[in-house]
């Protein structure tokens, strides 16, 4: 079952545009006056010396800056996440492994100032149907979660409450972390990066945009509907607003948790086979991609707990704020380069790689070689030649062991002992959050210490094939209990 949080709490958050710009241009101004004294200093000491305290000295000014973004909450918080996750491409490793370490559960808002809102936003009247439990089971940098119950029926429900003033402060805030960084010397301005803060910034604005989350919500329910192996939470439009998202609460425990862990391998197999088959149809069908596969947007409802289920497990797919629509003139090129890889076509991958503007015919040859050959290690479980596969990575069945392949890591590793990192390009934003979604996926499946041949499933969504291998998963297809 969900998790009942516990933590520190606040009476409100700093979201006036002067109050949180004056906090984050004092901690830019300290941590840049620390940075020209260190740069002084620094002058006459030899270069390797010079380099070991330049990397010391930026991992302490991000670390005190990520603590300066930690306090303000709201949208600063989310900007930081966001910044951790594409900025690797130009900012400092030490600055975006310290962003990576700002934490999402630290703090909620209290009851009184969370009910508030909900007065405001839904009425005295309408919030009297519910009972709401003050206790959030949830809480983020955005806004938080609490349950309820709706007194005439006894509807169990979830409210997503945004902060206050959040939605407001976005362009102040982007525009304030900007100048922290210009200010604290730990970003060069230029084209580029003005372009990609233009981008997290529509991101931000849709992040903000709950009628927008909302109706995404229930189209994916609409989607999933005829697929029994998922839930999508029902969007309540009568308590649901501007900055409210109500919904069932839907019960489940979560992806790690020792109950998950207990089930057979077949029945985690069966799970992992469908968190991968909804992303093929994601890519390949719908071009629509919940892009933050945080593993707190996911539930397990193992069969037969409450009694009303079928005999089988299910995955609740919760947050529908990160999905990203996707044009053909993206997608056309990423599945080029999946069939690619599949069929094994090094000079198709490259090209794909090339529409998407990350690969360039003028770099060396070797190189484009390299790049493509590490493209196409990612598909390794979804292999045709599966005599390629590490022996510790297949068990006696033949089957594919996703965690014990330790895949992502030997990707990483082959890609670093290249040449690549000197002439990769930043990609564009569309492929950093695929990236993301499916290493998200991957670890979801290793999570579950699934093990299976994604083939067949690959080959249904290539080439529209009706798979006859009996390892293969289906819509209808499902493990029972």
């Amino acid at each position: 079952m969900t998790e009942r949080r516990s933590g520190k709490s606040v009476s409100r958050i700093k979201t006036g545009s002067f109050e949180r710009r004056l906090s984050l241009t004092k901690a830019g101004l300290f941590a840049g006056t620390r940075m020209a004294s260190h740069m002084a200093t620094n002058w006459f000491s030899s270069k390797d010396t010079r380099e070991q305290r330049h990397k010391a000295m930026l991992s302490s000014q991000a670390r005190f800056l990520v603590d300066e973004l930690g306090r303000l909450k709201g949208s600063v918080v989310k900007i930081g996440q966001v910044m951790a996750l594409y900025g690797e491409h130009f900012l400092p490793e030490e600055v975006t492994e310290a962003l990576h370490t700002l934490e999402d559960q630290t703090t909620s808002l209290e009851w009184p100032a969370i009910e508030r809102v909900l007065k405001a936003e839904i009425g005295a009247d309408r919030l009297a149907e519910l009972e709401v439990d003050p206790e959030p089971i949830g809480a983020a940098s955005l806004g938080q979660v609490h349950r309820a119950v709706r007194r005439s029926d006894g509807l169990e429900l979830v409210l997503k409450v945004q902060y206050p003033g959040v939605a407001d402060a976005v362009d102040s805030d982007l525009n304030a972390v900007a100048q922290l960084l210009k200010v604290a010397r730990l970003v060069s301005f230029g084209p580029e990066f003005n372009d990609w803060l233009e981008e997290v910034r529509q991101m931000m604005h849709r992040e903000v945009d709950y009628r927008l989350e909302a109706r995404t919500t229930e189209k994916f329910r609409q989607m999933l509907a005829d697929d029994p192996r998922f839930i999508v939470p029902r969007v309540l439009p009568e308590y649901s607003t501007d900055h409210i998202i109500a919904s069932t609460y839907e019960h489940g425990h979560s992806v790690g948790s020792q109950e998950v862990r207990e089930l057979s391998l077949e029945r985690r197999s069966a799970l992992g086979k469908a968190a991968l088959e909804l992303f093929f149809r994601e890519l390949f069908v719908w071009g629509e991609i919940q892009t933050d596969p945080n593993f707190g947007n996911y539930r397990i409802r193992i069969a037969g707990e409450a009694g009303e289920e079928p005999d089988y497990d299910r995955i609740v797919l919760l947050d529908f704020g990160a999905v990203q629509s996707y044009s053909r003139e993206f997608l056309d090129p990423v599945i080029q380069m999946i069939r690619a890889s599949y069929e094994d076509d090094l000079e198709q991958v490259i090209e794909g790689g090339v529409k998407l503007r990350f690969m360039s015919y003028d770099w060396p040859r070797e190189v484009l070689e390299k790049f493509g050959q590490v493209c196409m290690s990612v598909l390794e479980p979804l292999a045709r030649d599966q005599g390629q596969w590490p022996d510790y990575a297949v068990n006696s069945h033949g089957q594919y062991r996703w965690k014990q392949s330790d895949l992502p890591s030997r990707v990483a590793r082959q890609a670093a002992r290249s040449a690549i990192s000197r002439y990769f390009r930043v990609p564009p934003k569309e492929f950093v959050f695929l990236n993301r979604k499916l290493i998200g996926v991957y670890t979801f499946v290793a999570v579950m210490h699934s093990e299976f041949n994604g083939e067949p499933l690959l080959r249904r969504y290539l080439y529209g094939e009706d798979p006859t291998n009996p390892d293969a998963s289906s819509t209808t297809q499902i493990t029972k209990a």
